[in-house]
């Protein structure tokens, strides 16, 4: 049996220009996410996301991905100011690379491993 309380959760405030609130993303199970006006209304909604994701993958026969089992895909997605998105996407053309190699680039500069 699945239970939504053996998943990790991340919480993430949504911006106002994104309609406020909070979005809760499962990261053991890509895609399944929820949002609400507040906290206790987003995690309502993540509990009912997490009841359909599972539903679907049982109808589907699909694998469902263990507890603990993601959260490393390698993909974030982060907002910056407009001017610094500027700023990065004019550097990326100038060096001839896409936004995303630029950025990748800048921080593996800046994180000594």
């Amino acid at each position: 049996m699945h239970k939504f309380e053996d998943y990790k959760i991340e919480i993430t405030p949504l911006a106002k220009d994104d309609g406020g609130g909070f979005l809760v993303t499962f990261p053991d199970l890509p895609g399944c996410m929820a949002d609400g006006e507040n906290l206790e209304k987003a995690i309502v909604e993540a509990k009912g996301a997490f009841s359909c994701w599972i539903k679907a993958c049982l109808e589907w026969e699909k694998d469902i991905p263990a507890p603990g089992s993601g959260g490393t895909s390698g993909r974030f997605v982060t907002r910056v100011p407009k001017s610094l998105h500027a700023k990065l996407a004019a550097r990326a053309k100038q060096e001839g690379v896409s936004l995303n190699t630029l950025v990748v680039a800048k921080l593996a500069e800046g994180i000594s491993i």
